[in-house]
């Protein structure tokens, strides 16, 4: 086990989890939440079950080193964002960040992504990029390389943006991006399943930059531990720190709001995210006074059931109270409204708080580099 150089996120007990089935009951297990004799046993049989998992990693990773494995190369440049552990590090805003960045360089742009927890056909993810890069193509499917193929022939993209790329190297990339959430990196520890890492922290070596996100939620001294840990893991590798930064709140209607709402009065607030915590220090941290705060799976797909619910929770929340979601949650449901109060969604940005001159070199450096298949 790895000790994590920042604290677990640990889900305060305020927070009301709904549907939470099979994978609260996992999560809890991987935090230490869930305690006793039958946990105990639990979480020893999923460590027992990490060793054959961490294997087939290792030898997948050697037969790549190798070249047993070939990972096959497209006359585009490729740009991976990827990280080390299942789901909640911010890789969308991040996605979108480099395919705007090319965009504004004039470039053709599509994005690859394999579309986990798709609702016919397409997931949260494609949708929030559907909705803040209209004109990026945006291609879901097992196959990268069949994805990338059609980005060229029918689009003659020029950047390929591979969505969660770290773990998927059949396609070849010129620049691997990983993030690591600064306030809780490495997974409970352990490799899947008894934690959330999908690989050895010790594959970051073969990334080019490492992003840490959401250090406005962790502490300059747990930044600072945090960078130790990575030089001593990924010598020499440019480090980035990145917040995710609230800029406004929208609503499906096309409405726009400042921040300032959340000031003026009670809030109430729900989503089905990778890491709701961290959600719920965005608003804390904006100066929401959070009445209640609701928790469904990360990829929730919303059923009527389930919009019914929100509609009687709205129905029962205080006169004046300020409802808010992610923008994830948002593009499921495309309500404006629950029950008779308008229902917003924090429109967050990724930014770049240090290292911008090595991230921006490293995106500016396969431009100008030839790509021979």
């Amino acid at each position: 086990m790895l000790a994590s150089c920042v604290p677990g996120c640990v889900v305060p007990p305020s927070i009301r989890r709904l549907s939470g089935g099979p994978r609260h009951h996992y999560l809890r297990l991987l935090s230490g939440e869930a305690r006793g004799l039958v946990p105990a046993l639990e979480r020893f049989g999923l460590r027992a079950a990490s060793v054959p998992y961490g294997l087939a990693v290792r030898l997948r990773n050697t037969a790549y080193q190798r070249g047993w494995l070939h990972s096959e190369r497209v006359p585009a440049a490729v740009i991976s964002v990827g990280n080390l552990t299942a789901g909640g590090t911010g890789k969308t805003p991040c996605v979108e960040y480099v395919a705007r960045f090319y965009r504004n360089l004039g470039r053709r742009v599509a994005v690859l992504s394999r579309g986990y927890g798709g609702m016919g056909g397409r997931n949260d993810e494609a949708l929030v990029l559907e909705e803040n890069l209209p004109d990026v193509p945006h291609l879901q499917g097992a196959d990268r390389v069949a994805q990338a193929r059609t980005a060229l022939a029918e689009w003659k993209s020029e950047v390929l943006v591979l969505d969660d790329g770290f773990q998927h190297r059949r396609l070849a990339r010129d620049v691997d991006l990983v993030l690591i959430d600064a306030t809780a990196p490495w997974g409970h520890g352990y490799l899947l399943p008894r934690g959330l890492l999908r690989e050895p922290p010790d594959s970051l070596r073969r990334a080019d930059v490492l992003m840490l996100t959401r250090c406005d939620q962790a502490s300059a001294e747990q930044c600072e531990r945090l960078r130790r840990t990575l030089e001593w893991i990924a010598p020499h590798k440019p480090v980035v720190e990145t917040t995710h930064r609230p800029v406004e709140l929208s609503n499906s209607d096309g409405m726009r709001a400042s921040l300032e709402l959340l000031r003026e009065g009670p809030t109430a607030a729900f989503g089905g995210i990778g890491n709701p915590e961290a959600f719920r220090r965005s608003l804390l941290n904006l100066g929401a006074r959070l009445l209640d705060f609701r928790v469904y799976p990360d990829h929730h797909a919303y059923g009527c059931a389930d919009i019914e619910e929100l509609h009687r929770w709205a129905g029962r929340l205080p006169g004046g109270t300020l409802v808010v979601t992610t923008q994830k949650d948002a593009v499921k449901l495309r309500l404006s409204r629950l029950g008779d109060r308008p229902l917003w969604w924090l429109r967050i940005r990724l930014c770049v708080e240090s290292g911008q001159d090595a991230l921006d070199g490293y995106l500016r450096s396969v431009l100008s580099s030839s790509i021979s298949v």
